[in-house]
C-alpha cells in the first residue's frame, strides 16, 4: 500500500517511513521508537524537526504527548517545550491537515494551556501554523507571524 503525504508548509525532512502488514510507521528521533503513521503524526513529525533544526530547540527540552488532567479528564499535549530550569514555556497542538485550525481548535489548546501555563501557544494542521504569546495575568494573547528561534523565546 503506497503511502501519499500530503505536503505541508514546512520544510521537507528524511523520515524513516516503514511499512509492516499494511501500515505505515515512522520513526520519532525524540522517543526513539516507531509510530503509526496518522496524518496528525506526520504534522508532529515535521513540526518537531522544524523546531529542532530550523529553530534551534534542544531536542533533550521537548516532551510530546505529555499527560494532563483537566476538568477530571485526562488528556495528552502534543508537544511541550521546556526552558533549561525545567519550566514549560510552550504548548503546541497538532491537527492533522484535514482540519481547519478554528477558533474552537485554538481554544481547546488554550484550554490545555490554562493548566501548564505557558507563555507561548502554537496550533497547527502543518498547513497555517498558528502562534501566540500569552499574559496569563491580563488573559492577552499577542499573535506573531513567524515562531522565534528557541534563544529568542
Amino acid at each position: 500500500m503506497a503511502f501519499t503525504p500530503t505536503a505541508l508548509n514546512l520544510p521537507p525532512y528524511p523520515f524513516r517511513i516503514t511499512l509492516k502488514e499494511d501500515q505505515h510507521f515512522i520513526f520519532d528521533e525524540v522517543r526513539k521508537k516507531h509510530l503509526v503513521l496518522t496524518p496528525e503524526e506526520w504534522v508532529r513529525q515535521h513540526f518537531i524537526q522544524y523546531l529542532i533544526k530550523d529553530k534551534k530547540f534542544p531536542r533533550s527540552l521537548i516532551q510530546i504527548e505529555g499527560g494532563l488532567s483537566l476538568n477530571q479528564l485526562q488528556k495528552r499535549t502534543d508537544i511541550v517545550i521546556f526552558n533549561t530550569s525545567g519550566e514549560r514555556i510552550m504548548v503546541i497542538e497538532c491537527k492533522a491537515p484535514a482540519v481547519k485550525i478554528s477558533q474552537a481548535v485554538f481554544d481547546q489548546a488554550a484550554r490545555y494551556n490554562s493548566i501548564h501555563k505557558a507563555r507561548w501557544l502554537v496550533v497547527t494542521n502543518g498547513l497555517k501554523h498558528c502562534y501566540a504569546q500569552i499574559d496569563h495575568i491580563s488573559s492577552a494573547f499577542r499573535f506573531f507571524e513567524e515562531l522565534p528561534e528557541y534563544q529568542s523565546l
